[in-house]
């Protein structure tokens, strides 16, 4: 492979199997020009990305961005990947060594920012935010930098971002819609969530896709007939009472209409984490 383009001491663009692609490595563009061969020895990580948009993004953004947040960053997405077992929006490499960057100039600046979404993260989150704490172990080891718990949940969420391919101002707006249902389920029934429970990480992902769509303005639709939606009502009628209470508060609050397709997998979903109950409230 030859170099197409450098773009800094580190990063340079080449062409392999009529692709663009982006090549990372320490010093592998020092005293190279184009044209040049690529010593394949120095290459640490290659980038194919495949969004435009996304690319010349990264071209720009790495061209001024130390190498060492760019190992710090893809050696954490590749703990993350490794953990959620789950594929990544390509974004998630532009975001988080952004973000990365941008707090520890913060930490040296002493210029600490609260996450006011961090007990919900832990909450709503946990595999990720595990990962964030992780992440903040890492960095300490790389930076000698001890970040505070909230920058592991600012990490958390760039990873649902990366998980659901969201924007991340749609994932803070989610967090909060179901923490808001939650809310409503554990006062209506007076209790408290097994967290470790089956039944609640189920519902928990249910809640995502929901709020996913609630922010999203969009509905589920099936074909469902409406003689099963019945059925559910009357075999499960006070976890469909609490949904009527949540389908009041999302019309009230953000002009949504659930549709009985989305009540009814509502009211399931409620039903099986009550079997989990903990103490009351």
């Amino acid at each position: 492979m030859k170099i197409e383009k450098i773009l800094n001491n580190n990063a340079i663009v080449s062409i392999k199997d009529k692709e663009e692609i982006i090549i990372i490595g320490r010093g592998i563009a020092f005293n190279k020009r184009v044209g040049d061969e690529i010593n394949q020895q120095q290459i640490d990580k290659i980038f194919t990305l495949e969004n435009e948009d996304i690319k010349n993004k990264f071209k720009t953004f790495i061209t001024d961005m130390p190498i060492d947040y760019m190992e710090i960053s893809e050696k954490i997405i590749a703990y993350a990947k490794m953990k959620l077992g789950k594929k990544l929006n390509e974004s998630i490499y532009l975001h988080l060594t952004d973000h990365i960057h941008f707090a520890i100039e913060r930490y040296n600046s002493n210029l600490p920012i609260k996450n006011g979404l961090l007990w919900e993260t832990k909450q709503l989150y946990r595999e990720e935010y595990e990962i964030g704490l992780e992440a903040l172990n890492m960095i300490c080891e790389k930076f000698g930098v001890i970040l505070p718990e909230d920058e592991a949940g600012f990490l958390a969420l760039h990873f649902v971002n990366a998980e659901l391919n969201e924007e991340m101002n749609n994932v803070q707006n989610m967090t909060k819609v179901m923490q808001e249902i939650l809310t409503v389920i554990r006062y209506h029934f007076k209790v408290d969530f097994d967290e470790d429970s089956l039944n609640y990480y189920r519902f928990i992902t249910h809640l995502k896709f929901f709020a996913q769509r609630l922010v999203k303005g969009n509905h589920y639709i099936n074909q469902n007939d409406d003689d099963l939606f019945e059925v559910i009502k009357a075999k499960y009628p006070e976890s469909y009472l609490c949904s009527e209470k949540i389908k009041k508060f999302i019309e009230n609050k953000y002009t949504y209409n659930l549709t009985n397709e989305e009540m009814m997998y509502l009211t399931i979903h409620i039903e099986r984490i009550l079997k989990n109950q903990t103490n009351k409230i």
